[in-house]
Order: structure tokens, then C-alpha cells, then sequence
């Protein structure tokens, strides 16, 4: 298996596991892609994206059609992209992704996770090289499924890796070419169960038991956090 299918495996292991906390980030992610676009996914694919994740993560019907509602409504919120970027205990190198209404408040919760667990915040973009920013692409392998000629015919639609274990197939490309293999996908009647962005470490480190611990204690308040919407580290 590539690297970025090992990598994927270690980060599903134990974090984003609490429904109470997953849906409403899958919630907002639904809101901003409605109302950056239209609230028709037919007529979005950004929207169907966030639809097509928040399905894969069991979210009910009535939660996904409450958040395209709630993007429409006259008391909607703007939402804000802000990264940080930082190190944890043991120099592990940390990505934050937040998506928020009020850059005051996240700023100071993600400083004080930070600071209360062993780690500082990095100025911006000194460690942001450190993580390739990939287009991760899931969906069933089916029996009449070559994934040779598969791999062929999506080249040039940015295909840069494609794996396989336990009839899960893996696709990977430059985050740029999200757009352009998406739209691959649904020309050849590929099913996905997942399409997202993601950062992945160019340099993952092992760290011990013990330090995997202490990490990890600042990466569950970090994803605790209503707005933070993902956390990538360097960790393996």
C-alpha cells in the first residue's frame, strides 16, 4: 500500500469517531458549499460533495436538508476559511483547518489548546510546505472493475495514484485536479463514497506510545472545537 492510503488508515483509527462531533462540522461544511453556490446539488458540486461525505458518515437525511435550509435562511451565518499551523509535543508539526463566524474567538481557543498542551502556534505558512494538499477520491471495487485500465483512462484527468485493499479503491491526485476527476467520476458511473481534500505529510515521523499519547491530547481538543473543521499532523 502507498503512502497515502497507510497514512489515511492511521488517521481514521481513533479521532473523528464521535457522531456528537462529526455532524455538525459535516453540517457546516453542507452550509458554506450551499451558500457559496446554489442549494440544489444537482446544480452544485460542491454542494454534492459535502452531501456525498456527510452520507458516508451515516448523517441523517433530515440533518442534511436542515443545513442546505439553514444556508438560505435570513439568519445564516458567514463563514470564514482560517488555517493555523503549529507544533504539538515533541515537535509534531500540526495543520488546523477552521471554518468560523468570528476570527477572534477561534484564534484564541486554537492558541490556547496550543499552549495548554505542550505546543505553540507557527507563524503562517512556515510549516504549511511540510503537507501536500492531495485529492482523495474512495469508492467499491465492483467484479467487472479493471483498475489497470482504470488507472489508463483517468491519467489525464489528474489521476496520480490508485490502490486497492479489501475491495476499497483509493484515488489520489493534486488538489487542483479535484475538480476535473470529480467530474471523470460521474462521467463513467463510479459511485464514490467519498471525495474530499486532504493534507498529507511529505515527511510523517514515528513517534512512541507515550508521545503518540500526549499528542494526541492536543489534537482531540483541537477537533472538540465547533470550528475547527479537520487537524492533519505529521504523525504516523
Amino acid at each position: 500500500m502507498g503512502r497515502a492510503f497507510e497514512y489515511r488508515k492511521a488517521s481514521k483509527l481513533k479521532r473523528w469517531g464521535a457522531m456528537s462531533r462529526l455532524f455538525p462540522k459535516l453540517a457546516k461544511a453542507i452550509e458554506m458549499a450551499a451558500k457559496a453556490g446554489v442549494p440544489d446539488p444537482e446544480m452544485n458540486a460542491a454542494l454534492r460533495t459535502a452531501i456525498l461525505n456527510a452520507k458516508s458518515e451515516n448523517m441523517p437525511k433530515t440533518n442534511i436538508e436542515a443545513a442546505i435550509k439553514r444556508a438560505s435562511g435570513k439568519d445564516s451565518l458567514n463563514y470564514t476559511d482560517v488555517n493555523f499551523e503549529g507544533k504539538g509535543p515533541h515537535g509534531a508539526l500540526i495543520f488546523v483547518e477552521t471554518a468560523t463566524d468570528n476570527n477572534t474567538r477561534t484564534v484564541a481557543n486554537v492558541k490556547m489548546y496550543f499552549n495548554k498542551n505542550g505546543g505553540s502556534l507557527a507563524p503562517t505558512g512556515s510549516l504549511e510546505f511540510m503537507f501536500d494538499r492531495k485529492a482523495l477520491f474512495e469508492f467499491n471495487k465492483t467484479e467487472d472493475m479493471d483498475l489497470e485500465e482504470l488507472e489508463l483512462e483517468l491519467i489525464d484527468a489528474g489521476l496520480e495514484e490508485i490502490e486497492e485493499e479489501d475491495g476499497i479503491v483509493l484515488v489520489t491526485a493534486d488538489y487542483k485536479d479535484f475538480g476535473t476527476l470529480n467530474h471523470a467520476f460521474e462521467e463513467m458511473g463510479i459511485e464514490l463514497t467519498k471525495a474530499k481534500l486532504e493534507r498529507i505529510s511529505n515527511n510523517p515521523q514515528e513517534f512512541t506510545e507515550e508521545q503518540q499519547e500526549e499528542v494526541g491530547k492536543l489534537l482531540e481538543k483541537l477537533e472538540d472545537d465547533d470550528d475547527v473543521q479537520a487537524v492533519y499532523t505529521n504523525m504516523i
